[in-house]
């Protein structure tokens, strides 16, 4: 499989969000915003909102007088035997949680082997799973989470990936040449979500943003019926928003 130079960085945010912990890690009595800023360099607005973040994921708990020490959700990923299943947990967790904030059926997705593979789900009754009437495998060039894991490719990783999987017209919304998919994904900015409009199936949109850590190849990923498409955006700036806590579960 072969990468973008840029896309084996994890999100700045997560690389800073390992720094407090690491700081939080090396203090079993707790240690204070201030000092943390001290010991990690980053600006305290920066800094109020990561500890948000990792206070609301449970990877740091605040105790009497302020003092952050380290959460249940940290203790539970560096656990050795159990890390799988505890990281498991906390992904299907999120995704739960973030299916019933945005009112859509939210999926993580893998490029693994040359292939792409959904590996978790959040659906219900309200917010069902998209109809996979043709196989994800097949249709890279056409779904957000295909498009979305092909941004994270080479050229030659993506002309690869087409060799084995040809761009067949899903919709009349489908692009289906080549070099005007390259385009679109060239030009597509990594911090906007990005989108299919009924390419994939007729009634339904999806959102999907990169979930890079180290050399994997993910994306987080909604679907809305056509009916509501008018909340797509708000719903795919949520999933931006909610990407990073996804990363640093995968980056501990």
């Amino acid at each position: 499989m072969a990468l973008k130079p840029e896309s084996t960085a994890p999100f700045h945010s997560v690389q800073y969000a390992l720094r407090v912990l690491e700081a939080v890690s090396k203090h079993g009595g707790g240690v204070t915003d201030a000092q943390i800023a001290r010991e990690t360099g980053l600006p305290t607005v920066h800094l109020s909102s990561l500890l948000l973040m990792l206070h609301r994921e449970g990877y740091v708990e605040q105790v009497t007088g302020g003092a952050y020490i380290v959460g249940d959700s940290l203790v539970l990923l560096g656990s050795g035997a159990t890390r799988r299943e505890a990281l498991q947990a906390k992904l299907q967790q999120t995704l739960d949680h973030l299916r019933d904030s945005v009112g859509a059926a939210v999926y993580i997705s893998r490029y693994i082997d040359g292939e792409i593979r959904v590996t978790e789900v959040a659906d219900g009754p309200l917010t069902p799973a998209v109809n996979e009437w043709v196989d994800f495998r097949s249709a890279a060039h056409a779904s957000a989470i295909g498009k979305c894991l092909l941004t994270q490719l080479d050229q030659n990783g993506r002309r690869d990936h087409l060799s084995r999987h040809k761009t067949a017209r899903l919709t009349s919304k489908t692009i289906t040449n080549e070099r005007v998919l390259f385009s679109t994904l060239d030009s597509q900015p990594a911090t906007v979500p990005m989108l299919d409009l009924q390419e994939y199936a007729l009634g339904t949109v999806c959102a999907a943003v990169p979930l890079t850590a180290g050399s994997t190849v993910g994306c987080l990923a909604l679907s809305l019926p056509v009916e509501h498409a008018h909340r797509l955006r708000a719903a795919a700036d949520a999933l931006n928003r909610r990407a990073a806590p996804m990363v640093l579960s995968l980056a501990l």
